[in-house]
């Protein structure tokens, strides 16, 4: 049975309030819709930190409580957007607080649909490429690799080194209520009594802009070919299964004992460790590892809240490249009248900076450029730790400064991992150590 809606207590003029938490590199965004009578619609849109965030379910729990004590625990709408550590870990992390929220309906992308013979064929793929890269990091391993590799740190996105996986986290979503697999064909959901629609943008149904994640034209990076490429120079090896090595067994010598016999500690186990080339043939798994990053990002479930008379919300978030170019496609007849995706992003008032402000996760001629009302871009972000991830450029520098100018005068570029920018608007945004929350009014 629907639960009620605990009523709003915001002001008349409020449309709606976007409570975006500070816990980390990660995503969780409480949405809630003011309507007529103090009505409220609330709309939770994923919860997770990265993989490696010190005393990660502590913080997690503690964001879930808060949204529990905001939402008297009651959600009208759970969306987890893709299959990131970092946007539904605390759905894991936070188990034991998350059971106390109940949720009216759950959404996921199209891609999570196990009945959906397309998600079937991208789910088996991203299986398969997971576990040749889980072997590829065990070989690694063994031969000296460090933990804070490339490979380990993409692995982490996928909980690999937790004690729960993404997968798991998403069942734990799955089992709160049904579930709506989206589609950008599907019509917007109207919420009667709020003057609001909900728009599914992403993630597009043609496969091929699902892998284009790479802005360069000449030198696109997609799934299929990374995943050709590692099968053919390293699978074999890292299953175990290579019999093309250059010696036979009886001259080889193992790893292990290699390692305790003087000679091959002094010339070969010696400080110039850099020399080594022992896991250079591996570069591919990096190759695969990226590009399933990357493609996994393209599968999110992209949302356009448009709140009539005032402005749209868009929650981009991880989208990448091919996702974005895909909206310009999106149409759908709404009063009688056609609104297509351009004119959701003219429209747009708030932005959630699509893959905490990487680079191409926000396009700019047929994206930000787009975006002529913005009045706020977010970016939930922890560039310190981006640092320890070696992702220097999160969020980047020029996105900053295009940000910047999108919203001169007019609101400004908020980010979780910095304090409130000097001249904001006190009535506008509320700052906490714990979130921000933006007001849109009327």
């Amino acid at each position: 049975m629907k639960r009620a809606t605990v009523p709003s207590k915001a002001p008349a003029t409020t449309r709606a309030t976007v409570r975006t938490y500070r816990h980390g590199l990660g995503d969780c965004h409480l949405v809630t819709l003011h309507g007529k009578g103090q009505a409220a619609y609330r709309i939770l849109i994923d919860c997770g930190v990265i993989l490696g965030t010190p005393d990660a379910k502590a913080r997690m729990t503690k964001v879930m409580d808060d949204i529990n004590a905001e939402s008297h625990n009651h959600v009208d709408l759970l969306v987890a957007t893709h299959e990131h550590w970092d946007h539904v870990s605390g759905f894991a992390q936070a188990a034991e607080s998350f059971d106390k929220l109940a949720v009216d309906a759950v959404w996921l992308a199209w891609t999570e649909n196990p009945k959906d013979k397309a998600a079937q064929q991208l789910q088996g793929d991203k299986s398969q490429s997971l576990k040749l890269l889980q072997d590829a990091a065990l070989h690694m391993q063994r031969f000296g690799a460090e933990n804070d590799s490339l490979l380990a740190s993409l692995l982490e996105f996928h909980g690999m080194a937790a004690n729960a996986t993404t997968k798991s986290a998403l069942e734990a979503v799955r089992a709160k209520a049904a579930v709506r697999y989206c589609d950008p064909k599907d019509p917007p959901v109207e919420l009667a009594g709020f003057n609001a629609r909900i728009y599914v943008l992403g993630p597009p149904r043609d496969v091929a802009l699902l892998k284009r994640v790479d802005p360069s034209a000449k030198a696109p990076e997609t799934y299929k070919l990374a995943l050709d490429n590692f099968k053919a120079s390293v699978a074999s090896a890292v299953s175990g299964a290579d019999d093309g090595a250059p010696f036979s067994p009886l001259y080889q010598i193992p790893w292990d004992q290699a390692r305790q016999q003087p000679f091959f500690q002094e010339t070969y186990f010696g400080a110039e460790t850099w020399r080594l080339i022992d896991t250079d043939w591996m570069g591919g798994a990096d190759q695969l590892a990226l590009a399933l990053d990357n493609m996994t990002n393209n599968t999110s479930l992209v949302l356009a809240i448009e709140l009539e008379g005032r402005g749209v919300l868009l929650f981009a978030a991880d989208a990448q490249v091919g996702n974005w170019l895909s909206w310009g496609d999106c149409k759908w007849e709404v009063d009688g009248k056609t609104v297509t995706g351009g004119d959701l992003l003219a429209r747009t008032i708030l932005y959630k900076v699509g893959h905490h402000g990487s680079v191409n996760a926000t396009l700019k001629e047929k994206g930000l450029e787009l975006m002529t009302r913005l009045e706020t871009a977010v970016i939930p972000v922890d560039h310190d730790m981006a640092l320890k991830k070696r992702w220097g450029a999160m969020p980047l520098e020029p996105l900053l400064d295009a940000l910047a100018a999108a919203t001169a005068h007019r609101g400004g570029v908020l980010r979780t991992d910095k304090p409130l920018p000097p001249g904001s608007d006190g009535a506008r945004v509320i700052a906490t150590a714990d979130y921000f929350e933006i007001v849109v009014g009327s």
